[in-house]
Parts: structure tokens; C-alpha cells; sequence
């Protein structure tokens, strides 16, 4: 009984608060209480708020985090994707895959901002890349742990990035070698060759959500 009353009330308090929540951030977790909680928050999230504008997904491991940006696509505006790239546990590879092979194809024409913190395959890459080819995006950072043996990573961010001019700001960091592209000099002319500027890491990464909600607000 004290379960389904919980149930209820929160589904009565997502009700009351869908017209004004517009930044939405769920914390990493890997215990079965958060996810289970997460579960059901998101479902009622989907089914009353159409108006998110920021969304950072916690640990991304519930399907429901896409049909959520899918929901929002006229509002969505700032979406972040992470895995903790520190954490050695086996899933995090099959939770970015999914990811990357879910993703491109539900974004918005445009974005603000989009972060992903992966560890990432070439393949699985291409997949995501090929499909948000319709998405220009401000603000793109891929901070990312290579788990196969492809050398490609760069040839494809060219490929369907650089040379389509898909974004303005730029951020490549590879957190396995403590390699950011913005420490190359001729890559980075190249990529300014196509009208996109390469950032450090720290330039564009939001690392606190009340600074965005502050600098997004502060007209207000």
C-alpha cells in the first residue's frame, strides 16, 4: 500500500510541476532503488512534460531517456549523455553502444549543446554519426574511451562532421590518452578550414547545471 500511494504521489506531483519543469538532471547511480525510481519518474515525465530544455541522463540505462528528448523536440535544447569513463565495470561499453546506435536518429534539427562521455567503438560511432546528419549542433563535446582497435575515430568526425559542416564549437577528448584535439595545431586549422572552431575540454563542458540555469535565466 505505502508503494503505491508513493507511486501516486508522484505521479500527481510530475502533473502539477509539467508546465514549468523545463532542466531535468538525474545523478549516476547503479543501485536498484535509484533505477527502479528513475523508471517510474520517467514515465511520468514522458507522459506530461513537453517543455524540457536541458536533460542530462545520469547513467544511461533505461530506453526511456530517448523517448523523453523524442517528446521534447521542439523545446529540447541541451542534452548530456555520460558513462563514468573511471569506472571499470563491463556494462559501460554495451551502454554507450546503445547509445550511440539509438541517439542520432531522434535528435532535433538543431541543438544548443550536446555532450556524450562514451566509451565507443568506430562502428557504433559511424552508426550516430551517419544518423543525426540532418542535427546542426552548436556545441558538440565527445569526451570518449576507444574499446576496439579502430584508428578511424578522426577519419569519421571528418568525414560526417567536419566536411558537413555540422557544428560551430568543437570538442574531441580522449580520455584514455589525455588526448584533446585542440592541442593539434594543423587539425585544428583544417577544421577552421570548414568554418568549425576545436575548444579545450574545459571551454565548453557544463559542468554544473546551475550555471547554465543561471546564465539561461538571469534575463529573467
Amino acid at each position: 500500500m505505502d508503494e503505491i500511494l508513493h507511486v501516486e504521489s508522484l505521479q500527481l506531483f510530475v502533473q502539477k510541476i509539467s508546465n514549468w519543469l523545463e532542466n531535468l538532471e538525474f545523478k549516476r547511480s547503479d543501485t536498484r532503488e535509484y533505477s527502479e525510481s528513475k523508471q517510474r519518474l520517467l514515465e511520468f515525465i514522458i507522459k506530461y512534460c513537453k517543455k524540457i530544455r536541458y536533460f542530462k541522463t545520469g547513467t544511461p540505462d533505461n530506453n526511456n531517456i530517448y523517448q523523453l528528448i523524442e517528446n521534447n523536440q521542439h523545446s529540447i535544447n541541451y542534452i548530456n549523455i555520460e558513462v563514468d569513463l573511471f569506472n571499470d565495470h563491463t556494462d559501460l561499453s554495451d551502454l554507450s553502444s546503445s547509445v550511440l546506435q539509438n541517439l542520432g536518429q531522434i535528435l532535433p534539427s538543431k541543438l544548443e549543446y550536446l555532450c556524450l562521455g562514451l566509451c565507443i567503438n568506430t562502428s557504433d560511432l559511424e552508426i550516430f554519426l551517419k544518423n543525426s546528419q540532418n542535427t546542426f549542433i552548436k556545441k558538440l563535446v565527445i569526451s570518449y574511451k576507444l574499446y576496439d582497435e579502430g584508428d578511424e575515430v578522426l577519419f569519421y568526425i571528418k568525414k560526417y562532421i567536419m566536411k558537413k559542416e555540422r557544428v560551430k564549437y568543437l570538442v574531441f577528448d580522449n580520455n584514455d590518452s589525455n588526448f584533446e584535439l585542440f592541442t593539434l595545431k594543423n587539425e585544428v586549422n583544417e577544421f577552421k578550414l570548414h568554418n568549425i572552431i576545436v575548444k579545450k575540454f574545459s571551454d565548453l563542458y557544463i559542468i554544473n547545471p546551475y550555471d547554465f540555469i543561471i546564465n539561461n535565466y538571469s534575463q529573467y
